[in-house]
């Protein structure tokens, strides 16, 4: 298996099996948001689409955020500590963000499309293995130059080592994202844009026992969890804890 990275310039051009990696936020949300039962998430590269959107399916909540801020109108901020004692039981989102979906939007070329960030980082694994594709191609959304996106780079790291079985020491995957320029933000408490709480939830490595797969409907990209016999006993394991952690 064939590995191989790029960033939101060049990820048009990637194809085969394309996994979008979005840390901090966009993929630490919508997992979140699968883990408090959401049904579905269609993502949108602007705040116009998601509110076109709205207007034809009245009953679809708005998700997300423009340069990290929430979104006037919006009904939920893009931070999956928001969404920690939600109910979201068959409800359906619109997510917007300023990395994270704006990959998988970008990534046209793809023949299947991931989306992932470290609390799914193990089963979006095992399910790449399952499928056996030829090569994967790892989307580092928040990786823009002059030292950003090592939140991102660092979980591609993780994964990567997963997929060729030389798995990196999880206490380094935190510390990058810990030192990572966008964490640096997320010191403020609940009530602040960039709360504290995101960054812990976004550290929950390998917490969610799902993978999240996007896939056109009608021309419209639909997120949706995946569950699957791959997934360990190990990870199962791992899922209870942080669970009772929270």
């Amino acid at each position: 298996m064939n590995l191989h990275r790029v960033t939101l310039d060049g990820c048009h051009a990637a194809n085969g099996l394309v996994v979008v990696v979005d840390v901090l936020r966009a993929f630490t949300t919508a997992a979140t948001a699968f883990a408090r039962k959401a049904e579905e998430i269609l993502l949108v590269s602007s705040v116009e689409e998601a509110f076109e959107l709205r207007a034809r399916y009245p009953d679809y909540l708005l998700i997300g955020e423009v340069d990290g801020l929430p979104v006037d109108g919006f009904d939920l901020p893009n931070s999956p500590s928001a969404l920690q004692d939600l109910n979201l039981s068959s409800k359906r989102l619109v997510q917007r963000t300023t990395a994270g979906t704006q990959g998988v939007v970008r990534a046209t070329s793809a023949e299947r499309l991931l989306a992932a960030s470290l609390c799914v980082a193990s089963a979006t694994c095992e399910y790449i293995k399952s499928l056996n594709p030829p090569s994967v191609t790892f989307v580092e959304t928040g990786a823009r130059g002059e030292g950003s996106g090592d939140e991102d780079m660092a979980c591609a790291d993780y994964m990567a080592g997963l997929l060729d079985g030389t798995p990196l020491a999880l206490d380094e995957i935190e510390r990058r994202v810990r030192n990572s320029r966008a964490a640096q933000k997320f010191v403020g408490d609940n009530h602040s844009a960039f709360p504290k709480a995101d960054l812990e939830q976004a550290l929950k490595i390998d917490c969610f026992d799902f993978s999240l797969e996007a896939q056109r409907r009608n021309g419209q990209l639909v997120l949706r969890a995946v569950r699957h016999g791959a997934t360990t006993e190990l990870l199962k394991q791992q899922c209870r804890q942080n669970e009772g952690a929270d």
